[in-house]
């Protein structure tokens, strides 16, 4: 059964965001972060699955669904977390929340989780694994792949209809059932005024970040989590591609997790690095047994 969804827009930071809400809002709240190139609605599945009464809060971030678009040719990580800190002080201004987020959701909840320990009653990682590791090499190159990428207006390919927008997802997770991707495809893309199907996200998403990765400082954030960790990772995340060779990845990843002080690990089975759509059953009564401890 799909569960219904309500959508508010709040002012957060001069934006106009977009925040969909499930279930009863005297319930336990749950906040749900996406990531990158994905909106809110991505959780409808997992929400679907959850046995006891929630209020789901899940926003769309700035820049993606229905949430404003900044007045910026490029977009700051930080941002994300002003957002967030804005977002729970509107929420729940008074008491630690269950978060999880996925993806780069999963990133800025990380960091935040360290920055505002008292703010995280439990947190949900849905492979936030972090970037690869930088060098101070790097910079220069960066820098100029940034100041080069300015000078072009990035685009997103649009689609001649919802049919090749659900496609096109199922082209990135080819474990998506045609339901699901028809489902998404209604929520990650709107048809414009030439009939064309326009991906609901700012192109701008797609420039490079000037500033590196910075690993340390981000394992010293971790470092700083007081509340219980529960960490998600599928057995064929497609991660591997983007954070080195597997073995190497492994070994860093292991690393990194070795931070977080509060720590329970789970490796979902048949599931790539969209497991919120691949396992919604099995994320949903693992998140349930976790929070409800």
């Amino acid at each position: 059964m799909i569960k219904s969804s309500r959508s508010e827009f709040i002012a957060i930071r001069g934006l106009q965001y977009h925040v969909r809400h499930w279930g009863d809002e005297s319930a336990p709240k749950i906040f749900m972060l996406h990531g990158w190139m994905d909106v809110s609605a991505s959780f409808q599945f997992v929400v679907d699955c959850l046995k006891q009464d929630w209020h789901v809060i899940a926003p769309d971030w700035r820049g993606f669904g229905l949430t404003d678009t900044p007045n910026a040719d490029c977009y700051w990580f930080p941002d994300y977390m002003g957002d967030l800190d804005a977002i729970l002080q509107h929420y729940s201004p008074d008491e630690a929340v269950n978060l999880i987020g996925h993806s780069m959701g999963a990133n800025v909840a990380g960091i935040f989780a360290g920055v505002r320990p008292e703010r995280i009653k439990k947190f949900v990682n849905l492979e936030g694994f972090g970037m690869p590791v930088t060098t101070p090499g790097q910079a220069p190159g960066r820098y100029l792949k940034w100041l080069d990428e300015l000078r072009q207006t990035p685009v997103l390919r649009t689609y001649a209809s919802q049919a090749e927008v659900a496609g096109r997802l199922q082209k990135t997770n080819p474990r998506l059932s045609d339901e699901r991707a028809r489902f998404l495809s209604q929520h990650w893309a709107k048809q414009n005024d030439e009939g064309q199907w326009e991906i609901l996200g700012d192109p701008a998403h797609k420039l490079t970040s000037p500033l590196l990765y910075h690993v340390e400082e981000v394992m010293a954030c971790w470092g700083k989590i007081t509340a219980p960790v529960l960490w998600f990772e599928a057995d064929d995340t497609n991660v591997w591609h983007w954070m080195g060779p597997k073995s190497e990845a492994r070994i860093e990843i292991d690393r990194r997790l070795e931070h977080i002080p509060k720590l329970q690990k789970e490796m979902i089975k048949n599931a790539g690095h969209m497991l919120h759509h691949d396992q919604p059953e099995i994320l949903a009564e693992l998140i349930e047994q976790f929070l409800l401890v």
